[in-house]
């Protein structure tokens, strides 16, 4: 077997692994970029990208159903999605392309294949190519998988994940999502538009729990008008096939028949099978590889980034952990920060946030101003016929930073890049309020929400004041 050697190894070519090759690679490092499966991860070939593609499509055919609205006359209206899936496809099979030319053009080596530590700064690797590689410094970025729930595993027939759902050719009529987390949403959004009956099963009180009350209770409202059946509270108990598709087994209910299931509970990380015991690392809980600011772990010269660090599992968060990992394994300085890290969940109304909710504030004993806009306010929103949604920031009533902010509507996942930024530098609620915000234009609902922040609205009556 040829022993090959490098300055920085990366386990993982996903949105952290690659951009931390590349990072090291323009510093200098001669980096080896090792792949066990497709260039991109879960993000590009099974998740973001793949996703958001189906959604795209989606949102072009309710737009020409309400082609009426602004005096334009279409046919009927119909959809092959196969078609949709081919697609889907093409986009992911471009992309891959592309990133695979993007990190060869830093003279970086592509090596695909399953790495293996044979000490902390050995790795196997075996593939299309078998090699022993040498480094001085490695980044892992081996990510993280959907979770299978062993009382009702997936068979990727019926009982599909995340994953194999996206293989789908043709839809079924009914459509059962067992969790109702961003995943789910996201699922439960797009094949509803495409006339799917779905029911969401959520174990928790309310859906999208982790994105605070106010969402959960809008997207909640939003569902319902779109025909999906919302259960919250309601537990699992198995999933049994039947003639008519599978029938889902509900603790204290009746059952629940419906052509397929899709299982989003989560993600599981992947650790195992690194030989990681090799290198005298320890793994936390869940397989969970931890890691400080610098993403340097508890062994000199490995680092790890990305969901298998147990931080956010975000593509965005991963690449710039990536960045972190890569100035740091290259002799320079650089630290993560997660006080501004936005989230997007590509439902139908979009939904972003950036840091605290007013729930989050008030457990940590702050005085809380709140400034919420509608869209439905909004010049901009009213004349493209976009008006549902709000725009709301979270201030600290007492010092006026700005604490945290969240959107619901058309481009939410646009709009908070502005807001993301405001918190990452530490500005006030007054920043945004002085600020000239072009109009007519959706970002001006941040303008509003500033001024209602620190009650002075422009363009929606003053609070009444209690005597």
């Amino acid at each position: 077997m040829e022993t090959k050697k490098f300055d920085i190894a990366v386990i993982g070519a996903g949105p952290g692994g690659y951009v931390a090759a590349i990072k090291a690679s323009q510093l200098g490092k001669k980096v080896v970029l090792i792949e066990k499966e497709y260039m991109g991860g879960t993000c590009l070939n099974v998740g973001c990208i793949p996703t958001k593609t189906l959604i795209a499509n989606a949102h072009i055919m309710q737009s020409i159903k309400h082609a009426a609205d602004f005096g334009i006359t279409t046919g009927p209206v119909s959809f092959d999605y196969s078609k949709m899936k081919q697609r889907k496809d093409s986009v992911v099979e471009k992309m891959r392309k592309s990133l695979e030319g993007l990190v060869k053009s830093n003279g970086i080596t592509i090596m695909q294949g399953h790495a293996e530590f044979v000490s902390p700064t050995e790795l196997k690797v075996r593939g299309e190519e078998n090699a022993m590689i040498c480094f001085d410094k490695v980044i892992i970025a081996s990510g993280s998988a959907p979770l299978d729930i062993p009382a009702f595993p997936c068979d990727h027939q019926k009982v599909l994940n995340s994953s194999s759902i996206l293989q789908l050719t043709t839809l079924p009529k009914t459509l059962a999502i067992v969790g109702g987390g961003y995943i789910g949403c996201e699922f439960a959004s797009l094949y509803a538009e495409l006339g799917v009956n779905v029911i969401i099963l959520e174990a928790l009180p309310m859906i999208l729990a982790p994105q605070g009350k106010t969402i959960s209770d809008v997207m909640t409202r939003a569902f319902i008008k779109k025909g999906i059946d919302v259960q919250t509270g309601v537990f699992v108990e198995g999933i049994d096939h039947v003639a008519e598709g599978v029938s889902i087994r509900l603790k204290g209910k009746d059952p629940i028949v419906c052509d397929i299931a899709l299982i989003a509970v989560g993600r599981k990380i992947i650790s195992e099978g690194m030989a990681l015991e090799k290198t005298g690392l320890k793994i936390g809980d869940r397989g969970v590889i931890n890691v400080n600011d610098k993403m340097e772990t508890s062994v000199p010269g490995i680092y790890a980034i990305g969901d298998v660090t147990g931080k956010y599992m975000l593509a965005h968060v991963a690449s710039h952990q990536g960045i972190v990992a890569a100035a740091n394994a290259c002799g320079k300085s650089a630290s993560m920060h997660y006080e501004a890290v936005p989230a997007v969940i590509f439902t139908s109304p979009e939904v972003a946030m950036v840091g605290m909710t007013s729930e989050q504030a008030l457990e940590a004993g702050m005085t809380v101003a709140i400034g919420k806009f509608p869209f439905q306010a909004l010049g901009k929103s009213v004349a493209t016929g976009e008006t549902e949604g709000f725009a709301q920031i979270i201030t600290n009533k007492q010092t006026g930073q700005i604490l945290g902010a969240q959107v619901i509507g058309h481009d939410a996942a646009s709009l908070i890049a502005e807001i993301a930024l405001a918190i990452a530098n530490e500005l006030t609620v007054d920043c945004i309020a002085d600020t000239i915000h072009a109009h007519p234009t959706l970002p001006e609902a941040w303008l509003e929400a500033a001024l209602l922040a620190t009650d002075t609205p422009i363009h929606l009556p003053p609070k009444v004041k209690k005597v």
